[in-house]
């Protein structure tokens, strides 16, 4: 049975020790553990060690590591139980090890899925303008079970999520002074939608902004699109570059009579 001949800190972590063990053939190094298990396992130099109570040891150091490293990554910002999980998989713990410490860290109250999708509504309904639906998607892909979603976007009222909505439409207005006054509406609806917010409050929200343009507006976006569909069409023949400028034009959200009085002035 070897005994332990030496205890040793480590010189690059003050917290972790070497262990050297003597088999009968004289000391060897034989493994490293946290001072927290040292303690536990109140090892000592001159004791007997069988294989198994050296396994168990092992064991239980592995499972602090994974609680060490949780306890790191959780210091940078407030995680999902099923982001831990992850994380310490990327760094090769083992699932019983995983397990344990996961559960170390709910008893001592360091992960808690409810408050951390309060949190992170909280924090991008105010920051970033994303909508409920879209929350919503990103709670899930982060583990957090429906109730827990339901009630953390309680946190986002209605009221927030227009003035969020009314933003998102004046960015887009800004973004499309070039394009038609349909193409405008349509982008701004689209972005909406993708950001995750409901149709009504969508329809709501376009009402209450103006993306209508004047005459001279719709006429300089027109003129924008056009040259730039111009130099793209114009090697075809007459018949096939009026057909292909209309085409595109209109698809834009221009209306036909106003394409039609571009197409003659540029063949002016």
């Amino acid at each position: 049975m070897p005994v332990v001949t030496k205890i040793t800190t480590q010189k690059k972590n003050a917290e972790r020790y070497n262990v050297f063990l003597d088999y009968g053939k004289g000391e060897e190094y034989a493994f490293s553990v946290d001072e927290y298990v040292l303690t536990t396992f109140t090892i000592r130099k001159g004791q007997n060690l069988t294989d198994d109570e050296i396994a168990e040891i092992q064991y239980e150091d592995h499972v602090k590591k994974a609680h060490n490293l949780a306890l790191n990554y959780l210091s940078y910002r407030m995680r999902s139980i099923k982001e831990v999980q992850q994380y310490l998989q990327t760094k090769e713990m083992g699932d019983d090890a995983i397990r344990r410490a996961i559960e170390k860290l709910l008893e001592y109250r360091y992960l808690n899925d409810l408050e951390f999708a309060k949190a992170y509504v909280r924090t991008h309904m105010r920051t970033n303008s994303k909508g409920p639906g879209l929350l919503k998607q990103e709670l899930i892909e982060k583990g957090i079970t429906g109730p827990d979603i339901e009630e953390s976007l309680l946190e986002y009222d209605e009221e927030l999520q227009f003035e969020n909505a009314l933003k998102l439409i004046e960015k887009t207005r800004k973004k499309s002074q070039k394009q038609s006054e349909k193409m405008m509406k349509q982008k701004a609806k689209t972005t909406l939608l993708t950001k995750g917010f409901d149709l009504a409050l969508i329809t709501k929200a376009l009402h209450e902004v103006s993306l209508e343009k004047d005459e001279d507006e719709q006429w300089e976006a027109l003129k924008k699109q056009g040259e730039k569909a111009h130099r793209r069409y114009r090697k075809y023949d007459d018949f096939q570059y009026r057909q292909k400028m209309k085409t595109h034009l209109y698809q834009k959200g221009f209306p036909l009579e106003q394409i039609h009085k571009l197409l003659d002035h540029l063949a002016e």
